[in-house]
């Protein structure tokens, strides 16, 4: 444990918390679709560390040993047919998840870290919000795990006319085939007038907006024509939609360099939209790896 892996995998950031258990049941799927390893990685803090001899090295040591068990266990309860590997890091979690992301293909960790886990589910972790925008590979917070829903949620992609919305989009196929879900592709937009209250107004930015994302759709609704799609135009912003729709969405895809910014929906607005739910937050790498 602790050595440096450069091979692929699907790499999870474990705290102790429950939400990095729901992390690690909720990444199982992703490394078994790209038939890689699961890396459950735990890093010892040394500015947090309960003491400076080798007893408080061991009862750390211990510490971690016991969460990353606990997610092993909890991963391997699932009997899927997955490789399952741990590393233990000297490190700030910051900083060793994001190295760690240069070599993983994806990276997953809780929405909410072990400070935070009994106060609420009313904002995410220090650690995720940290690793929103700043990892080498696609991260996923995950809001909770429900190997089982009783319906299925949608696949919910923000697109805009950026580049890296393509990324997002194929992010978006790809998730939805792999949950066999529905896919809801949104894109949001704002009026540069005094109409904003005007419903019939509108109802028409809404219409030639919905037309436009159901034209670059078309390609990709050829390549997927068993999914359902659908597109989806809204005036104002996302968040206003997923406050709405929350409870339907199991995961929102998201660009690196999404326009009104990752800390939105990391930040206590975002938090507020989601409280409640098991809406995770895909945020694509960034346009230079795509």
């Amino acid at each position: 444990m602790g050595e440096h892996q450069s091979s692929p995998s699907v790499v999870v950031g474990v705290d102790g918390s429950q939400s990095a258990v729901d992390a690690s049941l909720w990444a199982v799927d992703e490394a078994v679709s790209r038939d890689i390893p699961l890396r459950l990685v735990y890093a010892i803090d040394p500015e947090a560390t309960t003491g400076t001899d080798n007893q408080a090295a061991a009862r750390d040591l211990a510490t971690a040993e016991i969460a990353v068990r606990h997610a092993f266990m909890a991963v391997e309860s699932t009997d899927k047919p997955v490789k399952i590997e741990v590393e233990i890091l000297q490190g700030q979690p910051v900083r060793a998840l994001k190295e760690a992301s240069r070599w993983a293909a994806m990276l997953c960790v809780g929405s909410l870290g072990l400070a935070h886990s009994t106060r609420g589910r009313s904002r995410i972790g220090s650690t995720a919000a940290a690793l929103a925008t700043s990892t080498h590979c696609p991260v996923a917070i995950v809001h909770g795990h429900q190997p089982l829903p009783a319906i299925q949620g949608w696949v919910v992609a923000e697109v805009n006319a950026s580049p890296t919305s393509d990324g997002a989009l194929r992010r978006a196929f790809e998730q939805a085939q792999l949950r066999q879900a529905p896919l809801r592709v949104l894109t949001t937009w704002q009026s540069r007038y005094t109409d904003i209250h005007d419903n019939t107004a509108i109802a028409d930015g809404n219409r030639v907006s919905k037309t436009r994302l159901n034209r670059r759709l078309t390609e990709w609704k050829s390549r997927y024509p068993d999914l359902d799609v659908q597109a989806v135009a809204v005036h104002g912003n996302i968040l206003n939609y997923l406050a709405k729709h929350a409870h339907s969405i199991q995961l929102l895809v998201v660009a690196h360099d999404r326009a009104h910014g990752i800390t939105e929906l990391v930040g206590p607005a975002g938090c507020s939209a989601l409280r409640c739910t098991n809406c995770s937050i895909l945020i694509c790498e960034p346009q230079n790896v795509l």
